[in-house]
């Protein structure tokens, strides 16, 4: 039994080595650029050593003369190998370098090519270009640049805008398609509508379509911005296409000779009344963090109601889907509310070690620290202007502001 099952062992050995010999035969012979001179090389090496095994090999037992002789044909049969086999063996110590330089041997990734495509756009012949651009998105059906190239000649050079939306959009519900790109792709159709057509329910729908399809995330927060302005946009799209006539005031005489020109100025509008206007424009788009960082400064610096802006602050601060730099802007921005409203160092040094917190090992974070040395500083200097600014007001009461008690 022992015997039995050491020959199959031996069996089992020899056929995987015969297979691995094979295995290597067999790729060198795939990658080989000359197959039929590689298979000439075998054959005289296997002749090299039948001759190596029949002829000097058994001369090396008989000792004085047979020996020589052996050993004269041995080095002979091994300079025929060398001949053979030379430019191999070169190639197995140098081709690691040269790999390093020249990528080795492996075949370059395959990749479309737009080239002539985008001569042919250049010269005016977009048809021409498409049949090119398709041609290679038969065999890369999914790549972006030639997707995009292809809506853009739809949409810039032939106007046919359908057609450029028919295509991002089968693009985007391809699979595998990296969410990026279909952001890109919607974004895109989105600047179109609003660009080619005026048409700020399309740019709607295509916004849309990224908050639907990556809710929680950053793209789609950015998405729900833009599409908070939407209504901004349209207004100036309308007042575009429909322009009216503007009656224009009849100039000052003699604005020259007049002691101030002040009464010319535009009349801002009051704080209260534009806080009014964010108020209810971010009781519709929420995520306007734009709108809501106005409001914040208006709660600030024209209030002087640093609990309402903070509050305001701290909903931006709350959504995990801003970036860590606007976050960090933001609880600055938050810091200079408070030494600038009277808060306490430790109030100031609190926000500014949320910055720390949140995004340790940060540019954001050492700008912040060197911030926290200095804070104390920066409280006495906020209380030295005051004072200062203080003084002069009080001065320069009357004649700044009329009678006393129409201005508080």
């Amino acid at each position: 039994m022992g015997h039995a099952l050491t020959i199959a062992l031996n069996v089992c050995l020899s056929l995987f080595a015969l297979g691995f010999i094979g295995w290597i035969f067999w790729r060198a012979l795939k990658q080989s650029d000359e197959p039929g001179m590689l298979v000439c090389k075998w054959l005289l090496t296997m002749a090299i050593f039948f001759a190596e095994w029949k002829y000097a090999l058994p001369m090396y037992g008989g000792g004085g003369f047979g020996s020589i002789i052996a050993i004269g044909i041995t080095g002979g049969l091994a300079m025929a190998f060398n001949v053979i086999w030379r430019h191999s063996i070169i190639e197995i110590f140098t081709k690691p370098l040269s790999n390093v330089f020249d990528g080795g041997s492996e075949p370059p990734e395959p990749k479309p090519a737009y080239s002539m495509a985008q001569a042919k756009r250049k010269s005016s012949r977009p048809l021409e270009a498409i049949v090119l651009i398709r041609e290679q998105l038969a065999k890369f059906p999914t790549d972006f640049e030639g997707v995009l190239l292809l809506a853009n000649i739809q949409a810039e050079d032939l106007n046919d805008l359908p057609g450029a939306e028919i295509t991002l959009n089968h693009f985007c519900d391809a699979k595998n398609v990296p969410d990026r790109q279909v952001v890109g792709a919607l974004t895109q159709l989105a600047d179109w509508h609003l660009k080619k057509s005026a048409d700020v329910d399309g740019a709607r729908a295509a916004l849309q379509k990224i908050v639907v399809r990556f809710p929680d995330t950053e793209m789609a927060l950015r998405a729900e911005q833009r599409l908070a302005h939407l209504g901004e946009t349209e207004k100036i799209i309308l007042a575009q296409h429909d322009r009216q006539v503007l009656a224009v005031p009849v100039g000052v005489n003699n604005i020259g000779l007049l002691d101030s020109t002040d009464f010319l100025r535009p009349k801002e509008i009051e704080p209260g009344k534009l806080a009014a206007v964010y108020v209810k424009h971010l009781e519709q788009h929420p995520h306007d963090a734009e709108v809501r960082e106005k409001l914040a400064v208006i709660y600030a610096r024209d209030f002087k109601r640093l609990d309402l802006a903070t509050l305001e602050l701290n909903e931006l601060l709350n959504e995990p889907r801003h970036s860590a730099k606007q976050m960090a802007a933001w609880l600055n921005q938050l810091a200079n509310f408070q030494v600038e409203l009277g808060a306490d160092a430790a109030a100031v040094a609190a926000t500014l070690e949320q910055i720390v917190e949140r995004f340790p090992d940060s540019p954001m974070a050492e700008i912040a620290q060197r911030r926290l040395a200095r804070v104390n500083y920066e409280i006495k200097g906020q209380q030295a202007t005051a004072e200062v600014k203080l003084g002069v007001y009080e001065q320069r009461l009357g004649l700044k502001y009329g009678k006393p008690g129409q201005h508080q």
